[in-house]
């Protein structure tokens, strides 16, 4: 099992005190909250993805970059990266240059996106929200896999003997999670291609989350990836937590009744009957997720939001203190009681390097600037006299 943190970036009023931060100061928060992370034992961070205030996180692997040269062992992921909005093109290659910049510590999850208006933004039309998702990332797939790529589509300009650079690192993709709160044609996607099913599990009851899982995991038997129970999930997850539960919930509610997501809803004993969301002591945040896998099976990632609604900086580094030093690792011994052998860990780079039968370092040929360089740009061995510029010396092995 992996644990870890997601952020949505948001820049949110306190409730107490009335203030709200600078966009710097959020940032810089954010990176120390990163860092804080790997400090207390957790094994990923994850960023969303947006282009509308009060968030400010609208180049997530910028953000990413920076942390991985300020932590060693933290796996970068975000949550979402939009598949409908963002190029293909641009997201291969921004990912596979922090897979280099981070040495492989780096995954990406892919999801549609909740903010209707972010579509006319980059030129996209929300209506065909899906197709560009199907799209989007079957191209993504295959210029992640294939060093020339040749394509057409309904959504981009078509592509020619296209290499997009740098390759990924050890010639592994970064692994993919689709991220879905609602849509049954993104489970179906993942276990399609054998990728990872993130279920965002903070805003709705169980059951609705059980479906898509369920589903899920029968498709990916069905296209031949495994057993259902080797299918690759995660869940969200969300809580506040302090020794004693009458003060977690004292403190935590206005935080609650005014955040920008469900704020001026249901109450907030309402929303944590109908939701994982957990305010109360150690022990019961400890008790309530040591049971998802009796709703969900066996599963891989676990992640939890714990920086929005406008909580202060010392506030969420004191969470990350108690979830890191008190309940992950009862999480970690629970959750690996009874787990059936066959049931896969967490997807890792070395992993999947090791699974791949060892690393291919890309070492790009010369071409004519155009990107077209014959029937393959890329060599393993030392280059050969006339190799360069499109002409492939003859024998040269690719």
């Amino acid at each position: 099992m992996q644990f870890g943190i997601f952020t949505v970036s948001d820049i949110t009023e306190n409730p107490t005190t009335g203030r709200t931060p600078s966009e710097a100061e959020r940032i810089q928060d954010t990176l120390t909250i990163a860092r804080h992370a790997e400090d207390v034992g957790l094994d990923v961070f994850a960023l969303g993805e947006h282009h509308n205030p009060p968030f400010w996180s609208s180049s997530p692997t910028t953000a990413l970059a920076y942390i991985a040269a300020q932590t060693e062992r933290l796996v970068l992921s975000t949550a979402t990266t939009l598949i409908t909005t963002n190029d293909p093109v641009k997201i291969a290659e921004d990912f596979a240059m922090l897979q280099h910049v981070a040495r492989g510590r780096v995954d990406v999850m892919l999801g549609r996106g909740n903010t209707g208006p972010v579509y006319p933004w980059f030129g996209k039309d929300i209506r065909q929200g899906l197709p560009l998702a199907i799209e989007n990332y079957a191209l993504l797939h295959k210029l992640w896999r294939e060093d020339v790529v040749d394509w057409e589509g309904n959504f981009r300009t078509p592509l020619q003997g296209f290499t997009s650079t740098p390759r990924p690192l050890d010639g592994v993709a970064p692994f993919v999670w689709h991220g879905s709160i609602r849509t049954p044609e993104i489970a179906e996607q993942a276990a399609f291609y054998g990728d990872g099913f993130f279920a965002n599990n903070i805003f709705w009851p169980k059951e609705h989350y059980q479906r898509l899982i369920g589903l899920y995991r029968q498709r990916y038997a069905h296209y031949g990836h495994g057993t259902p129970e080797q299918a690759i999930v995660g869940l969200g997850g969300q809580v506040f937590m302090r020794a004693n539960s009458q003060d977690a919930v004292r403190e935590f509610r206005p935080y609650f009744d005014n955040a920008p997501v469900y704020g001026h809803g249901p109450s907030l004993e309402d929303f944590s009957d109908m939701t994982p969301l957990t305010v109360g002591s150690p022990q019961q945040v400890i008790d309530r997720y040591a049971g998802m896998r009796e709703h969900y099976g066996d599963y891989q990632r676990q992640l939890f939001l714990m920086d929005h609604a406008g909580l202060p900086l010392k506030t969420v580094l004191e969470q990350l203190d108690i979830l890191g030093g008190e309940v992950v690792p009862v999480l970690r011994r629970e959750l690996a009681r009874d787990r059936p052998s066959e049931v896969p860990d967490a997807p890792t780079h070395a992993a999947r390097v090791a699974a791949a039968g060892g690393g291919r370092q890309a070492r790009p040929r010369a071409n004519r600037g155009d990107n077209l360089s014959g029937p393959a740009p890329y060599r393993d061995g030392p280059v050969a006299s006339g190799a360069s510029f499109g002409v492939a010396a003859a024998g040269l092995g690719v």
